[in-house]
């Protein structure tokens, strides 16, 4: 679990061996032509989806492995984007519906690259190096080690209903269950971030966060 979302991001490919700061620009520089490119230029669009694409693929991270992390993105997604339509009626409400997925789905792409191609202590110092508040560096640190925690949760939530099932559930007791799963894990997300914090006041945490300097660790 704890290379979920960054699995071949000590890979020893081309875009791996770029400075990090490389892959900082270039990631943000794909971000911001995928939510720059109006939806009305197709093919400017389909352009910058080929150079996502080659990036992956220069980076040797598998297409089987993007898709998958794309299943778990694309639904919630969906919801956000399907509430345009219904309030807004006409072609332009499925025309926002339509840019957000996209540029929502290209976004998400490059993001799922740089954190494949730069592991994510990597991404945090050259943050830090860019004067990024400690705040922010903070939450990034904290979600990221965390994150797994709750989807080994999450899992254990899934094997334990799996086991009270005797039969093949219908599609809407799927969904309905689902829905209950989400809103239990919520709940001790919450409940486990309280006591999280508790014992990080307990052990000095002042709001700060303290960095090891990796030139500094590596010299005799």
């Amino acid at each position: 679990m704890s290379d979920y979302l960054d699995r071949f991001g000590r890979g020893q490919s081309l875009c791996h061996r770029w400075p990090p700061l490389a892959k900082l620009f270039v990631a943000v520089t794909m971000i911001l032509a995928a939510t720059c490119a109006p939806i009305s230029r197709g093919p400017l669009v389909g352009i910058v989806a080929c150079v996502i694409f080659f990036a992956h693929t220069l980076a040797r991270i598998p297409l089987a492995y993007v898709a998958r992390r794309m299943l778990f993105f694309w639904p919630p997604l969906f919801l956000m984007a399907i509430s345009l339509p219904l309030s807004q009626a006409g072609e332009k409400g499925w025309l926002l519906f339509v840019t957000i997925v996209v540029r929502g789905t290209l976004s998400f792409s490059t993001a799922l690259w740089l954190v494949n191609v730069m592991p994510f202590d990597q991404l945090l110092a050259t943050l830090r190096r860019l004067r990024v508040p400690d705040v922010l560096l903070a939450i990034l640190s904290l979600m990221y080690r965390f994150l797994f925690v709750l989807w080994d949760e999450l899992d254990r939530m899934r094997t334990a209903r799996s086991a009270r099932l005797f039969r093949k559930p219908s599609l809407w007791a799927t969904w309905r269950s689902a829905a209950h799963l989400v809103g239990r894990l919520l709940i001790r997300a919450l409940d486990r971030a309280d006591r999280i914090h508790g014992a990080m006041l307990a052990r000095g945490w002042d709001g700060r966060s303290r960095w090891i300097d990796p030139r500094r660790e590596d010299r005799p």
